[in-house]
């Protein structure tokens, strides 16, 4: 790859997927780069991972998602989670294709969305690498069934009200029947494939 004093070269033609992933580990890791990158026009059908980096400039809240099967309950971290309607009250999520958890959230009638406050960073990893402890997690059993995790920003209980095809992902509609208001935190933030938090502007 181009260089110069050690740096990435910063021009719009960068050649291929392997040269924009090496550019982006750079700057990822290098936070004294001083030059605004550029990473200029492309087809994102044929650049999935400049797409995905593209997409990932858009910071989210993080949510982990339950739902409970035969075996115990189930957690999935989503930042996907979105509002659709406030009448009737519907949010969706969007859980990927090639999750091995999948099947336990396509098929479930009921769930529980928690909405993480910055104290919950490594919940939340915890639950995208499927290595969460349900027995070191304070939660219960909410009236629609689903876990409740205790601590949650707010806790959305629903049931299943529609599932869509999403390309690779699947889009998963639902109907909040109830809602537990938590504490007033510092939310927990996702961009660019990390983790942070929030800092208001004071007036």
């Amino acid at each position: 790859m181009p260089r110069d004093g050690g740096k990435p070269r910063c021009d719009t033609k960068i050649r291929n997927e392997a040269e924009r992933y090496e550019i982006a580990l750079y700057l990822r890791f290098h936070s004294d780069f001083g030059v605004r990158f550029v990473m200029g026009a492309f087809d994102p059908a044929g650049d999935p991972f400049g797409f995905r980096h593209a997409l990932g400039q858009f910071a989210t809240g993080v949510t982990v998602v339950t739902t409970m099967t035969p075996d115990g309950p189930v957690g999935f971290t989503a930042n996907s989670f979105a509002s659709v309607s406030l009448d009737p009250p519907l949010v969706m999520w969007c859980p990927s294709k090639s999750s091995r958890r999948l099947a336990p959230f396509r098929d479930a009638a009921t769930t529980a969305i928690h909405v993480l406050p910055a104290r919950d960073r490594d919940m939340a990893a915890a639950f995208t690498r499927h290595a969460a402890d349900w027995g070191a997690i304070d939660w219960q059993a909410g009236s629609n069934g689903a876990p409740v995790i205790a601590g949650a920003l707010a806790t959305f209980l629903c049931r299943a009200e529609a599932t869509y095809e999403g390309g690779d992902h699947l889009i998963l509609v639902s109907r909040v029947v109830e809602v537990l208001a938590g504490e007033t935190l510092e939310p927990l933030v996702f961009h660019g494939g990390r983790y942070g938090g929030f800092d208001p502007e004071r007036r």
